[in-house]
């Protein structure tokens, strides 16, 4: 079976994911797609007409992110039009699945030039949300559940469930404000000694000047003290009001009915809300060398894995066991972790149930320190993956994220030694 190898990834700084706040807002999502894209191409010397598809993903696919971002990014990012494009949608795990489909198409021989990606304006998810509640739209047809599905698996909203897997697992809110401390540290470290710099592009706004060239998000004066302090963010969410006499916590509670708690996530232990976009170029070894490319890693196995879709987050275990499976590897043969950080139980557990070592667990911080661009996360942790391996001179990586409806993919990379 062919090969399929990581080339180069790219990705802009997280912007904060606040309309009228974060320096990316005022963007259209196409041109954040656009930024990564033309950097490959610009990086890479890349003919795009030999592009044979581009794979991206996007969660919220209305408005603004609807119309196919893969294929109109692309062309305002100058490619060939005969580089086609595609855009899919799973939740928060998109952006491994793009780069997972992506390998998929050069390893089956079909294809030898992919790119994967994706990109997420928090921002504009919030202004949309803002309408929908204006329009009176209840919460339930926000995402928030689905009658006919939950009358089989009932459903809730994450913050909550993250609460509730705390509760279930034993896993208290002094673990979880250590696991974000360290997060904002790690973060803090990288940035001042310039590990995410081979990866970040700037992004520009239409008159050439510089919109964002950093991370915007973190927060490096973070203390424990601070954190102890905020107030739990879905307590009162998880007995809001969702009609027909339901609420996100007797969602739960239909299934797992012995289960009660207290609120555990805040803003400081929970994913930051943020814009961003990433892409990684694959390709095959034929491809490469005829192009003059040299590739950074070799993708060794993906995975995708289902779970209960009440507690919705905790297919990352099962996934990263499976992906290890699939590679014919052991824990202890993986160098660098990303997990991400969608909620610091998220990480917390996955630690814990595969008794990981903490220093090659998301060395360089995560989503509570940097943000969680929901479909563009997983490209850019593979990109971090690849970068950390590069400078630590570790092996393999392996990567994997909660996706809502109860959800991971997996994938493990291998660094291509000089």
């Amino acid at each position: 079976m062919p090969e399929a190898f990581i080339v180069d990834a790219v990705r802009t700084p997280r912007g904060v994911g606040k309309p009228g706040k974060g320096a990316l807002a005022h963007l259209h999502p196409q041109q954040l797609a656009a930024t990564v894209l033309k950097a490959l191409k610009d990086r890479n010397k890349l003919d795009t007409a030999t592009v044979d598809d581009i794979i991206w993903s996007t969660s919220t696919q209305e408005g603004k992110q609807g119309g196919d971002l893969g294929r109109m990014s692309a062309l305002a990012a100058g490619y060939d039009i005969a580089a086609s494009g595609t855009t899919l949608d799973r939740f928060c795990g998109g952006g491994i699945t793009s780069v997972n489909l992506a390998a998929a198409s050069v390893m089956s021989g079909m294809e030898d030039c992919v790119i994967a990606g994706g990109t997420e304006m928090m921002s504009y998810q919030q202004s949309l949300a803002a309408e929908r509640i204006r329009a009176g739209t209840p919460p339930r047809m926000m995402g928030a559940g689905n009658a006919v599905l939950d009358a089989v698996h009932p459903q809730s909203h994450q913050g909550v469930c993250g609460d509730a897997i705390a509760a279930r697992e034993g896993i208290s809110r002094e673990a979880c404000d250590a696991l974000a401390l360290v997060s904002q540290q790690r973060a803090k470290r990288a940035i001042d000694e310039g590990r995410f710099t081979r990866s970040v592009v700037p992004v520009y706004n239409a008159d050439g000047s510089v919109a964002l060239d950093r991370e915007e998000f973190p927060r490096p004066e973070t203390t424990a003290e601070g954190l102890a302090a905020l107030k739990p963010s879905f307590e009162q969410l998880a007995d809001a009001d969702l009609g027909e006499g339901t609420t996100f916590k007797k969602q739960i509670q239909r299934r797992y009915p012995d289960l009660d708690w207290k609120g555990t996530h805040h803003a400081g232990n929970s994913s930051g809300v943020v814009d961003g976009a990433a892409a990684v170029l694959i390709t095959s070894k034929a491809y490469a060398q005829k192009h003059g490319l040299k590739p950074r890693a070799r993708i060794v196995a993906y995975a995708n894995q289902g779970d209960d879709p009440t507690l919705m987050l905790n297919a990352p275990v099962p996934a990263a066991k499976k992906v290890l499976a699939k590679a014919g590897l052991r824990k202890e043969d993986i160098d660098v972790w990303e997990i991400n950080e969608a909620f610091a139980v998220v990480a917390e557990k996955f630690i814990r149930d595969l008794g990981l070592d903490r220093k090659k667990v998301n060395i360089n911080g995560g989503a509570i320190a940097l943000g969680h661009p929901i479909g563009a996360t997983g490209s850019i942790l593979i990109g971090t993956a690849l970068d950390e391996l590069e400078r630590s001179g570790g092996r393999y990586g392996l990567v994997t994220m909660c996706a809502a409806g109860g959800m991971a993919p997996a994938i493990v990379i291998e660094r291509i030694q000089a």
